[in-house]
């Protein structure tokens, strides 16, 4: 492997891990730890927090509600942690998720590692056990003796930062890491855990005030110039991800100016215009053949990828896809250029991607007339008619979910993982970034059936999830949803089974496996919740049915019988799994 790291600088005076003399003053009034912690999260912008109660943290819960911090009392922990995800993601402001002790704080965790993969910033507040009762084998007991400490408890694999409370002096210290850590550019998840006793004693040091300042990264002018040479070498590509979605403009500046083809990840959708001449396809799961065929017929001397882990839903680890002479990758974090694809050639620059795109365009003033005359080649879409029958073509609902919901409001679309993000991400477009949210890392099933709540609570407004029966089984918030009032949308894609499974299964030579689940009817379990909804099961229903969705003022589930023999998009998953099992590394 190649891997160039390049230097860089710093745009402030101020060091990352730096900080200015914090402030202190002494609180007229005696706070309790649990007080005194929500009084920090609200002075770092909490706005919301989202979990399931319990009495080991009834204090911090108690303090949550005398608080301006909006407090949702969710029907499970993942749920509440998967909430917490979209909502910082509609909201930029970190989120806090509240559990009681042991299985309250485990049901958490396949939510908070996902906020960990999605680059969210959401703080884990939990009970644990206090220290006259640890080994004693107390109710849900959460000490060194029952539960593993490493990970949870520390700073690890799930969170960049986790500490236990043991004493309120050390209120000062964790208030500046949890502030540093929100204060990074990148995604932060912390676990602030207090044992019971602690979370009522009283406070004993004032409260800090701490004023943070820290460096952006970005690259030296001297690696901006080696950029603009390698560019104007001859034709590039341009790779976007979902960490470049506050650089949209200055990339379709770029691309216009220099001709450049555009394609990106299916997370980083919409952030370049999808009806722009210029795009030629979403890349990796559920992509579009396009790119591969630009990739082999256009040859791009480099790639300047953007944001982007290039991970296996993104590449496959294909390696049509490694341009002439190498990458020039960008991202915050400088671990990732050079890990996708360790054998090819990588121009690696930490930095933030807009700060980076700002300074590449000084050098890129005039239009390249000589790129920009090349026709691209483009994804194909062709729409097909709806018809009268009692299953509803997945593809034919993608068409009217284009034209209902993302061409006719400004709802934000959320796919789920199996056949849901794969329909969505082959057929959908979107011209904006922040239109479209899936998860191709972590990938938990459940993520957006929960999710959904987050972002519509934070936005005020229509979000819109896509889910699978599967899904929609396993872990949905319509309670929450309907407690609140929350306006949000599921469409499930209801074919009896799990569909992905099932089709994956026989395409990869597995027969006899069960896949199928019985048949529910999600309108009449939304409705016993208080909730609405609709059943769809003819092609000429289904416009009137989204419509009327998105006319809905609260929670409202569209049930749409899904002809299951409709094998969706996921030929280069399957490819990719066979690849794995037959080639020798």
């Amino acid at each position: 492997m190649d891997v160039k790291f390049q230097d860089t600088q710093a745009n402030t005076t101020e060091q990352l891990n730096s900080t200015k003399q914090p402030s202190y003053s002494k609180p007229s009034v005696t706070f309790s730890v649990a007080e005194a912690v929500v009084k920090i999260l609200e002075e770092m912008g909490v706005q919301y927090a989202f979990g399931v109660s319990g009495g080991a943290i009834a204090p911090v819960w108690a303090a949550l509600h005398q608080s301006s911090i909006q407090v949702l009392h969710f029907r499970h922990e993942a749920g509440a942690a998967f909430a917490a995800i979209e909502t910082y993601f509609a909201s930029d402001r970190p989120v806090v998720v509240f559990t009681t002790t042991g299985s309250g704080i485990t049901n958490a965790l396949t939510g908070l590692l996902a906020a960990r993969w999605e680059g969210a910033k959401v703080i884990l507040v939990s009970a644990s056990t206090s220290a006259p009762q640890r080994g004693r084998w107390a109710f849900q007991e959460t000490s060194a003796y029952t539960m593993p400490s490493t990970s949870i408890f520390t700073s690890g694999q799930i969170f960049h930062y986790a500490t236990t409370l043991e004493c309120s002096n050390e209120l000062t210290e964790i208030s500046r890491s949890l502030g540093l850590g929100l204060a990074r550019p990148e995604g932060f998840v912390a676990h602030l855990s207090i044992p019971t006793n602690i979370q009522t004693s009283s406070v004993n040091t004032s409260l800090p005030r701490l004023i943070l300042s820290h460096a952006m990264a970005t690259a030296s002018e001297e690696t901006i110039a080696e950029c603009v040479r390698l560019l104007s070498e001859g034709p590039f590509a341009i790779w976007v991800g979902f960490g470049a979605r506050d650089a949209a403009e200055e990339i379709r500046q770029l691309a216009q100016r220099t001709g450049a083809a555009v394609m990106c990840s299916p997370r980083g959708k919409g952030i370049f215009p999808e009806d722009h001449p210029q795009f030629v396809g979403v890349t990796g799961f559920a992509g579009h053949k396009s790119v591969l065929t630009y990739m082999q017929e256009y040859c791009p001397l480099h790639t300047l990828v953007l944001g982007t882990r290039l991970g296996e839903f993104t590449s496959f680890w294909n390696p049509t896809m490694i341009p002439q002479q190498g990458f020039l990758h960008i991202d915050i974090d400088p671990d990732v250029p050079g890990a996708a694809y360790p054998y090819a050639e990588t121009f690696a620059i930490q930095s933030d991607v807009k700060v980076f795109m700002k300074q590449l365009l000084k050098h890129f003033c005039v239009s390249n007339s000589r790129s920009t005359a090349v026709t691209l080649p483009r994804p194909e879409l062709d729409l097909i008619q709806p018809c009268t029958g009692d299953l509803v073509r997945p593809k034919v609902l993608m068409d009217a979910i284009q034209q209902v919901i993302v061409e006719r409001s400004d709802a934000v679309v959320m796919a789920e993982s199996g056949n849901s993000f794969a329909w969505g991400i082959h057929h959908l477009q979107f011209t904006k970034p922040g239109r479209f949210r899936v998860s191709t890392g972590f990938g938990s099933m459940g993520h957006f059936v929960t999710g959904v709540v987050g972002a519509a609570l934070a936005r005020n407004g229509k979000a819109v999830a896509i889910v699978g029966d599967g899904a929609m089984l396993m872990n949905n918030e319509i309670s929450t949803a309907v407690q609140h009032q929350i306006p949000a949308v599921w469409i499930v894609l209801n074919d009896s089974r799990y569909n992905m499974c099932d089709q994956g299964m026989v395409l990869l030579g597995f027969k006899g496996v069960h896949t199928q689940i019985p048949q529910a009817d999600f309108v009449k379990i939304a409705q016993s919740m208080g909730a609405d909804g609709i059943r769809v099961e003819s092609e000429s229903d289904i416009q009137t049915a989204l419509e009327k969705a998105l006319t809905s003022t609260g929670p409202f589930v569209v049930d749409i019988i899904i002809d299951s023999t409709q094998t969706a998009p996921i030929g280069n998953r399957i490819h990719n799994l066979i690849s794995q099992v037959t080639t020798n590394y």
